[in-house]
């Protein structure tokens, strides 16, 4: 079975596809990165103009490049939500003619309970918002974590917010934080400091909640996702943690961390093999909490 997964809930438009029998058989992936980078973030109308402009030429390249034939497509699979809803409309278009911080448990096909979630900014929107007042450009993550290399982790004592309560994430306190520490400084070039401070400040409060989670489940693995999971130093400090507690963490290559059409062509298989599928009658959900799809078992 070959699955085509089309991923244009954001910023990336992502198109792959999967082969139950060989696995990834290929993939493309467009960013809109320069797009939206003189406005500091995503601008939803830009965006979904952009994917209905890539999504065709996109197509026949991944074609082209796996030697797979229109034909040979036996399925495919969206992403229906959570997301902008006309970059998501794009995709299901398409078809027929992302955000949160989340710590989820996993326990099979559409059986995740939700352990704890952002209430505010999540880790990627406050790297984004920091990187944008520091003057570094978008998307942020890469490029703090750049200039956190040059930088003293400890040279300011940023705040891990409510670290020490439940599993609830909340980073716009530690946004101020930076804010403020910086009209400090003023025109003191103290740059990467910052950066390498609040770097540690958002992967300590992350691993930390992540340990708590895994002990609170009594689950061994722990798989990290999206963007920020590219980060070298959560990774590191995730690996070393983990490994006192005898568990394991598990992440992707950085190129299939971000939005992707892989991770759509392997989830829709996936769903497939399990009996699950959508007639020609299709519709977007741009806020769709994890909680709510459906388990193939009861569908």
């Amino acid at each position: 079975m070959i699955v085509l997964g089309l991923e244009t809930s954001c910023d990336e438009t992502g198109l792959a596809l999967y082969d139950s029998e060989l696995g990834l058989r290929g993939q493309v992936l467009y960013s809109q990165i320069k797009l939206h980078a003189e406005y500091g973030g995503v601008v939803p109308e830009l965006a979904s103009r952009d994917h209905v402009r890539k999504l065709i030429p996109l197509m026949n390249e991944l074609l082209e490049q796996s030697g797979v034939k229109k034909s040979d497509i036996d399925a495919v699979a969206y992403t229906r939500g959570p997301g902008l809803m006309g970059a998501l409309m794009t995709g299901f278009v398409a078809l027929v003619s992302g955000g949160h911080s989340q710590l989820m448990a996993a326990y099979g096909i559409g059986q995740y309970e939700l352990l704890g979630e952002s209430i505010d900014d999540a880790a990627g929107e406050a790297f984004d918002k920091v990187a944008k007042m520091m003057g570094l450009p978008y998307p942020g993550g890469p490029n703090i974590a750049k200039l956190a290399e040059q930088g003293d982790p400890n040279a300011f004592a940023f705040p891990r917010p409510m670290l020490h309560q439940d599993l609830t994430f909340s980073f716009s306190g530690l946004k101020t934080a930076v804010s403020v520490q910086m009209k400090k400084l003023g025109d003191e070039n103290r740059d990467a400091d910052i950066a390498a401070s609040f770097q540690e400040a958002i992967v300590d409060t992350l691993v930390k909640k992540s340990v708590k989670a895994l002990k609170q489940t009594g689950l061994k693995r722990l798989v990290i996702a999206g963007g920020v999971s590219a980060n070298k130093r959560l990774r590191e400090r995730l690996e070393a943690d983990l490994a006192k507690i005898k568990a394991k963490v598990y992440y992707a290559e950085p190129a299939l961390c971000t939005d992707n059409g892989a991770m759509i062509a392997f989830a829709g298989y996936q769903r497939l093999k399990a009996g699950q599928q959508d007639g020609l009658s299709v519709t977007t959900t741009p806020r769709w909490p994890m909680t709510e799809l459906t388990n193939p078992e009861q569908a």
